[in-house]
């Protein structure tokens, strides 16, 4: 009976390598493809297991970048760089310096704002408007008295792990600060290698996949 729920789970989890040639090309087709209207994000990190309920009534454009991300890889080995405790954990700057780097400039529209930054929800991080790329965080308490205002607009929550996300390593601070610091160009051109010599007890997404229920 184990064996059998552990090759269930694993059908259940399993996705097809990364495509890093795709990853590489952020015109192709593939990464716009509309997301399910509901779907779940399996967050393997070295902390545990974090699950994201992705919605795409509350962000459509938000949910189809993350969802495509993650179909072809791009958060797999992605550190979790920058952890303010009990505000908000950020990652999305990929391990593979190359990638990491193509994707950088590649913005996408702002959604309409729908959904409050409340504890445990999850959205892109942004400098300027419609400057949405690939980092994003989760809120680590209810944070819209700051975030709502601006709007940095929800896509989905954590429906399980929240424990996981809170205790993420958080030594470290800011790290390299958020997109608008200026801060982020060594993570960038190095990627994890910078990330494992420079922060060495961070955590990491060892890997996402999208979970078929």
């Amino acid at each position: 009976m184990r064996m059998y729920l552990a090759l269930l789970l694993a059908a259940l989890t399993w996705q097809a390598p990364p495509d890093r040639q795709r990853l590489l090309t952020p015109s192709d087709p593939a990464f716009t493809t509309p997301a399910p209207e509901q779907s779940r994000v399996r967050l393997d990190t070295t902390a545990g297991v974090v699950i994201i309920e992705v919605l795409r009534a509350w962000a459509p454009l938000g949910a189809d970048r993350f969802v495509n991300l993650v179909r072809h890889g791009y958060y797999d080995e992605a550190p979790l760089f920058r952890v303010r405790p009990k505000t908000w954990v950020q990652f999305g700057i990929a391990g593979d310096p190359k990638v990491a780097q193509a994707w950088r400039q590649r913005t996408f529209p702002d959604d309409p704002f729908r959904e409050t930054n409340a504890r445990g929800t999850v959205a892109f991080a942004f400098a300027v408007p419609h400057g949405r790329t690939t980092q994003v965080f989760i809120n680590l308490t209810d944070n819209a008295a700051t975030h709502d205002k601006e709007p940095f607009v929800p896509f989905g929550r954590v429906v399980e792990g929240m424990d996981v996300a809170d205790r993420f390593f958080a030594e470290y601070g800011e790290g390299l600060g958020g997109i608008r610091a200026g801060k982020q160009d060594a993570g960038f051109a190095e990627g994890a290698g910078f990330f494992r010599r420079e922060f060495p007890k961070l955590d990491w997404i060892q890997r996402a996949t999208l979970v078929t229920r």
